[in-house]
């Protein structure tokens, strides 16, 4: 079977740069977050799929919706990092911000060299309320002061928000109907990518080793494995095994994820089953190669897991002919039609395997 291609630019965005999220909303269509990280001022616009037209409509400029404006003089709200959260009992889209985003006169952004500095530091995630039945805004909310949030999840029968932090790497909650958060715990330092809640209501993510980190609401408590995720045995030892991407099976018995560090593998997790779940290696996401050479992580890299109407899980994953090339190597031979080149390939796996 054959998939076509088709390719939408942020036209309307010039200073776009990187798309960190893109979800389907309640109403099933298709938004996306086109930031600009890169440049200094640059702000995250919210771009929804038009079927009709077969083209992108511009929504808003976050920086306007939540009064943070880009030539404030601070670190800008400059994108959206896996932090879409859909609601599909109220129709609305949450979404938080995320920093890195310089301000407006200077050519980067280090929020540790900033933090004491309320002229420049980042004001702190916007978390936003959309509607997409009427497409306004409903209200906004400051989610974590001076942070950015790397990853949203949405505990819709509680009402409650998950996020981590950066650059402090806590976990945070956010009770949508009083509008109040609290900080549950720091997670570690690398900062995982992903969240995921089980049926029982419990929040999980990973430390910095690769131990499972689990947050249970009902005794408050946070625990940690005392198993490492799937890695390489030979060459690795956890450290850096961090979620990159994790997403559940239709039916929600299962997760399937994926961790971020050279060589990342992927697995399928099944919460519920014994103290600590149990947790399914299925093997490398990328091409076997030399791994006592180093490795970039940009390079061999995984992510984008999730479920097609077919059942189907369906995942991007990178992959290169001949020898493993360095980021150098990479940039260089992306597209140039060199017998060793990289390229990203998006890969179907059964639920059966």
């Amino acid at each position: 079977m054959s998939y076509a291609v088709n390719w939408y630019q942020f036209d309307k965005h010039p200073d776009s740069d990187s798309c960190w999220s893109l979800s389907a909303g309640p109403d099933g269509r298709i938004y996306a977050a086109a930031c600009a990280e890169g440049v200094p001022g640059g702000i995250v616009k919210l771009v929804r799929y038009n079927d009709r037209h077969d083209g992108l409509d511009y929504l808003f400029d976050l920086d306007e919706m939540v009064n943070d404006p880009r030539d404030s003089g601070r670190a800008t709200q400059c994108k959206i990092h896996y932090s879409f959260a859909p609601s599909v009992h109220n129709g609305v889209l949450y979404m938080a911000t995320h920093l890195s985003g310089p301000p407006i006169d200077q050519p980067a952004y280090s929020p540790w060299n900033s933090w004491h500095d309320p002229e420049r530091c980042f004001r702190g995630s916007a978390l936003l309320s959309f509607d997409t039945k009427t497409g306004t805004v409903l209200w906004w909310d400051t989610l974590i002061p001076k942070e950015g949030c790397r990853c949203l999840a949405h505990d819709e029968e509680r009402h409650l928000l998950y996020a981590l932090s950066y650059p402090r790497d806590h976990l945070i909650v956010y009770d949508i109907r009083r509008r109040a958060r609290r900080d549950i715990a720091r997670i570690g330092s690398i900062n995982a990518q992903a969240l995921f809640i089980d049926k029982r209501h419990r929040v999980w993510t990973t430390d910095d080793f690769g131990h499972l980190v689990r947050y249970d609401p009902a005794d408050g408590r946070v625990s940690r494995s005392p198993f490492v995720l799937p890695h390489d045995p030979v060459h690795q030892t956890g450290w850096h095994s961090v979620f990159y991407d994790a997403v559940a099976s239709p039916g929600g018995e299962c997760v399937y994820a994926v961790t971020w560090n050279g060589n990342p593998f992927l697995m399928r997790i099944w919460p519920d089953e014994g103290e600590w779940g149990r947790v399914e290696n299925l093997g490398p996401a990328t091409p076997p190669h030399d791994r006592t050479l180093p490795e970039d992580y940009f390079v061999a890299h995984a992510g984008g897991l999730v479920f097609g109407g077919d059942g189907e899980l369906y995942y991007v994953a990178s992959r290169w002919h001949g020898d493993f090339p360095s980021n150098e190597v990479a940039t260089r031979l992306v597209g140039s039609g060199a017998e060793r080149r990289i390229e990203g390939v998006v890969w179907r796996l059964h639920p059966g395997t």
